[in-house]
C-alpha cells in the first residue's frame, strides 16, 4: 500500500499546528491552509514553537527541527492543496464550518483516492461524509492535545467509509506517525470523550454547588487518584468553548442529564473566559 506524501492540514490552531508538527517530522511535504495571512504568521510561530519544544525533549535535534520546519507551507487559498493524497481538517469545532471544508475539499482535491479525515472531537464522521460526492473516502482521524507527546490516535470510519480508506488511514498514522490507533464507532464523542466530557462536567457541577473550589478538586484527583492533572485544568487546557461543543454534541445524540453543559461553564464561555489560550478559565494563567 503506497503511503501518501503531500500532507494538507486545513486550520492552524493548536491541534493543527501539532498536526503539522508530526507530519513534518515524519518526512512529508506539508501544506497548511489558513483563513488569512496574519493566521499564517500565528500558525509558523506555533509549528516552530512545537518543534522548539521537541528540540528542548531532547526528540529531535535542531537540524531535523529545521528540516521538519523547512517541509511546511502556508497558503489562504484552499485551492493550493489540489494535489495532496492525505488531508486532515482541523478547523473549530463547528459543524457548519467543517461541512463547509469538506464540500470545498471534494471539488478542490484531485486525486480521486485522497483521504479526506477530519480531527473532530465530537462531530459524527457520517455528516462530513455526506457533504462530499465521495464519502467512501471520508473518515475520522482524531489526534489528542498536545500531538507531538499524546501517542494516541482515534480512528473512526462511518458507515459509508470504504474499508481500503480506513486501512490506509490506519497504516498512515501508525506506520507513518508512530501513533497508536484505536477505533471507535461513529457517534457523537466517539470512545474517549463519551468517557472523558461527564467526568469534566462532574467537577464543574461541584465548583457551581459550592461543594469544592477548582484547586481542591485538580489537587484531589492529581494527588489522590494519581491523575497528571486535574479534571479543570485539562478542561482548561483543551478550551472550555471545545468543551462546550462536545457536551452539547453528546448530549443532542443520547439525551443522558449528565451530557448537558452546566450553567457555570455556558456563562464562562459567552464571557470568553476559555481557559488556558484566553488567560482564564477555572484557573488563571500568565
Amino acid at each position: 500500500m503506497n503511503q501518501p506524501e503531500k500532507i494538507g492540514v486545513v486550520g492552524c490552531g493548536l491541534m493543527g499546528a501539532g498536526i503539522a508538527d508530526v507530519c513534518a517530522r515524519a518526512g512529508l511535504d506539508v501544506r497548511v491552509a489558513v483563513q488569512s495571512p496574519a493566521a499564517g504568521a500565528r500558525g509558523l510561530e506555533r509549528v516552530t514553537r512545537s518543534l522548539g519544544q521537541g528540540v528542548r525533549k531532547g526528540a529531535i535535534t535542531m537540524e531535523q527541527r529545521d528540516a521538519a520546519l523547512a517541509r511546511v507551507s502556508f497558503t489562504t487559498d484552499l485551492h493550493q492543496l489540489a494535489d495532496r493524497e492525505f488531508v486532515i481538517e482541523a478547523v473549530p469545532e463547528d459543524e457548519a464550518l467543517k461541512l463547509h471544508v469538506f464540500g470545498e475539499l471534494d471539488k478542490i482535491i484531485e486525486d480521486p483516492q485522497a483521504v479526506l479525515a477530519s480531527n473532530t472531537s465530537s462531530i459524527p464522521i457520517i455528516r462530513m461524509a455526506r457533504a462530499t460526492s465521495r464519502p467512501e473516502r471520508v473518515i475520522g482521524v482524531h489526534f489528542f492535545s498536545p500531538v507531538p507527546l499524546l501517542p494516541l490516535v482515534e480512528l473512526v470510519a462511518s458507515l459509508l467509509t470504504a474499508e481500503r480508506t480506513r486501512e490506509r488511514a490506519a497504516a498512515f498514522v501508525s506506520g507513518v506517525l508512530g501513533k497508536e490507533v484505536i477505533e471507535s464507532q461513529d457517534r457523537a464523542g466517539f470512545l474517549i470523550n463519551t468517557l472523558l466530557i461527564p467526568y469534566l462536567l462532574s467537577a464543574m457541577r461541584l465548583v457551581e454547588s459550592g461543594f469544592a473550589d477548582a484547586e481542591m478538586v485538580d489537587k484531589g484527583m492529581t494527588l489522590g487518584c494519581g491523575h497528571p492533572v486535574g479534571p479543570l485544568r485539562l478542561a482548561d487546557l483543551i478550551g472550555l468553548d471545545t468543551v462546550t461543543s462536545i457536551a452539547s454534541a453528546l448530549y443532542q445524540e443520547l439525551k443522558q442529564p449528565q451530557l448537558a453543559p452546566p450553567p457555570i461553564l455556558l456563562r464562562m464561555v459567552e464571557g470568553g473566559l476559555l481557559g488556558r489560550k484566553t488567560g482564564r478559565g477555572f484557573h488563571a494563567y500568565t
